[in-house]
């Protein structure tokens, strides 16, 4: 008896969820954390690896996806800038409305030439940003990103403790998601799909 009823719930939860997905005006919803109405304090304005000044505004009409991280990172950033090299090619030509932003925590070691040779090193499309140490944690303070340097006990050098979640603005400059740290590029690219 029990069975059966867990049964005729399943069926019936299965032809809500059919059901809803046939409203008319009903949209997908996203995978990630929405952030729509969300505001964020200044807008982004830092230096790209090329030396051009630049901001958030830059870049309207592509969706933009921001990822705050450092170069000397062991794990975390190769991965996740790896993913959304992923995510591109899942993504076909429609790439090409995608802006990838890879802002440093770590200007000290991050410098231009370093920013250079890492973030195009995944896709030639993406943008590495830095500024002075000032400017960058102005900027991750507006977008709340922790970032804090931890000594390598034995080793010269330190590491950066930071968080690590990709926020996606939609084509106005409008801040939209919140993806977390391991996402799969399948789901950052529905996510990314979604805006376009």
């Amino acid at each position: 008896m029990r069975a059966r009823f867990l049964w005729l719930w399943f069926i019936a939860a299965l032809l809500a969820g059919v059901l809803t997905g046939c409203q008319p005006g009903k949209t997908a919803s996203f995978i990630g954390t929405d952030l729509t109405g969300t505001q964020f304090g200044k807008p982004l304005s830092l230096t790209d690896h090329t030396g051009k000044l630049r901001s958030i505004d830059d870049f309207k009409g592509k969706v933009i996806v921001l990822f705050f991280g450092y170069t000397h990172c062991p794990d975390v950033c190769p991965t996740t800038m790896s993913d959304l090299k992923q995510t591109m090619k899942l993504l076909g030509d429609k790439a090409n409305d995608v802006q990838v932003l890879f802002v440093t925590v770590d200007p000290e070691r991050d410098t231009q030439e370093v920013l250079a040779q890492f973030v195009p090193g995944f896709d030639a499309r993406f943008i590495g940003l830095r500024g002075t140490p000032a400017e960058v944690a102005a900027n991750l303070s507006e977008y709340k990103v922790y970032a804090a340097k931890v000594a390598e006990p034995g080793k010269s050098g330190y590491t950066m403790d930071h968080s690590a979640g990709l926020y996606v603005f939609d084509k106005t400059g409008a801040p939209r998601i919140y993806l977390g740290y391991g996402e799969k590029p399948a789901n950052i690219a529905h996510d990314l799909q979604l805006l376009m």
